[in-house]
Parts: C-alpha cells; structure tokens; sequence
C-alpha cells in the first residue's frame, strides 16, 4: 500500500512513516501542501494523511484542489482541530476520514487501511466532479454550476472520457479508441466537430473556459 503523508512537522511525519512501514505500507513525505499537490499529481497512491494546518497551501486547500482536478484518492485528515464544526469542514472539502491529534498509532494504522480497502471494493462511481462541472452516470444529466446541459450520447461520452482524465492530455488517438471505438484513423474531423459541439454547450456562459486545446497533443479538461 502506497501513502502519501502531507505534514510540516518532519519529526512527526518521519515517525509516522517509520511505523506504517513497519506495516507494511510504502511511504512518501510531503513537508507542505504546495508539495503534497505536486507528488499526488505525479505518482499513484492508495490513501493520502493531510494535516490541516501547514504553510504554502493548508490541508483543506489542498484536497479541494485534489477533488476538483478528479482526483477520488481517500484522505484521512489529521489535525490538532477536533471540534464538530473542524470535522465537518474537512469532510466537506473532500476528506474520507478525521483523526484528531495525539491519536493512538493502532488506530491511524486501522483507519489507512480501512481507506484503502474501501477503494479496492468500494461501490461503482456514479457521479463525476470537475470543478463546478458534474455528471451524473446514471441519470445520464450533466450540470454546470448548478445548470443543466443537454448532451448527445456522444457528447456525453466523449465528455466522461475526459472527466475521468481530467488535468490530463488526451490525444485524438485516444479519442478515436476509447469513445469511437476506432483503431484506425477514419481520416475525417469528427473529433473536432463534437468537440467544438461540446465546448460550446459547457463552456459558453461561463467565465472560465474548462475544455482545452493543448496544441500538438489533444485536449485537456480542467477545473
């Protein structure tokens, strides 16, 4: 199991490496939030520890930065904040779990692996979030800051595609392969065509564009 560890206080995040080590677990430190965006964007892992309070980007900022990027990699929120209003925040900004500090170590060890056992087996994804942008899989309804946009079915699938890579580029081949299901190229501008069709159904109105072009490779969905 690989854990990212997001914590200011090196003493104490070095400790808790040493022992889900010791359990086993495959750990990384991350000294603020700036960071611990930084190594989630660029490596898999299976639970990420945020500690709320830290310099550059805190921990609240940092996973609603996560969420809204598409990033669904349980957190467990560690801090020294432990009223009600604390733990509402931060299960409200994306957080899985809320262990208050000092905290017994059995039990962080318990909660990292009760996360990572509810990502192996937990239920099918049926709603998908970027940004202000959401959808629906089973109702088939996408909204924007709260507006409904009507989509074709290949609108529809062309845009979860992306929803599910959002923050990443995607190239036309694999467009062509995983929303056409072609393995060829049919030599025709049907991936510009749905494209331009759907970036004006999502993005017009809004004051930030979230459909991209990234010249020379694809396209890009961001938050």
């Amino acid at each position: 199991m690989r854990v990212l560890i997001v914590e200011d206080d090196l003493e104490a995040a070095a400790a808790m490496a040493r022992g889900l080590g010791e359990a086993g677990c495959d750990c990384r430190v991350a000294a603020d939030g700036e960071l611990g965006l930084a190594a989630a964007a660029s490596e898999r892992f299976d639970v990420l520890i945020v500690d709320r309070m830290m310099p550059r980007i805190d921990g609240i900022t940092m996973v609603e930065k996560l969420r809204g990027g598409g990033d669904q990699t349980p957190v467990l929120f560690l801090s020294a904040l432990g009223e009600i209003t604390d733990r509402v925040t931060g299960l409200k900004a994306g957080g899985d779990d809320y262990l208050v500090k000092p905290y017994a170590f059995a039990e962080l060890i318990a909660r990292v692996e009760a996360l990572a056992r509810r990502r192996e087996t937990g239920s099918v994804q049926t709603v998908l979030k970027v940004g202000d942008l959401e959808m629906d899989l089973l109702g088939r309804e996408v909204r924007r800051a709260g507006q409904e946009i009507d989509l074709q079915p290949r609108e529809f699938q062309l845009l979860e595609f992306l929803m599910r890579n959002a923050g990443q580029s995607v190239t036309r081949t694999m467009l062509l392969e995983k929303v056409w299901e072609y393995h060829f190229d049919p030599q025709t501008n049907v991936i510009d065509v749905h494209i331009s069709r759907l970036r004006a159904k999502i993005d017009k109105g809004f004051e930030r564009p979230m459909l991209q072009t990234v010249r020379g490779a694809g396209y890009r969905l961001e938050a």
